[in-house]
């Protein structure tokens, strides 16, 4: 597969005739820019399930049963050590032994 430059190393100019030259994306011709109309206008249903989140997605990490609440925690340098050192899940294990506690 052929690696494809940075458009970071590209002109202007260069990026502009690789964009007319796409065939895929041609530019919009005058009649069809005089005939578009807003999303909405065109699908209204759609646009009102999306405005409603219907179609949305979530964003983020999906809730927890149990909400955790962010505290900042001085911990000695030697006990951080050796719950991270036992690799990832180290803030939920400390939790654990905190709960223990």
């Amino acid at each position: 597969m052929k690696k494809l430059k940075s458009l970071k190393a590209l002109t202007e100019g260069q990026v502009q005739a690789m964009a007319a030259s796409d065939p895929d994306a041609p530019e919009a011709t005058d009649e069809q820019l005089a005939q578009a109309r807003p999303f909405a206008a065109a699908f209204p249903a759609l646009a009102e399930k999306m405005k409603d989140g219907v179609v949305r997605r979530p964003v983020g990490r999906p809730l927890a049963a149990r909400k955790k609440t962010s505290v900042s925690l001085r911990l000695d340098q030697d006990v951080l050590e050796k719950f991270k050192s036992a690799g990832p899940g180290w803030q939920t294990r400390i939790n654990e032994a905190l709960r223990k506690a």
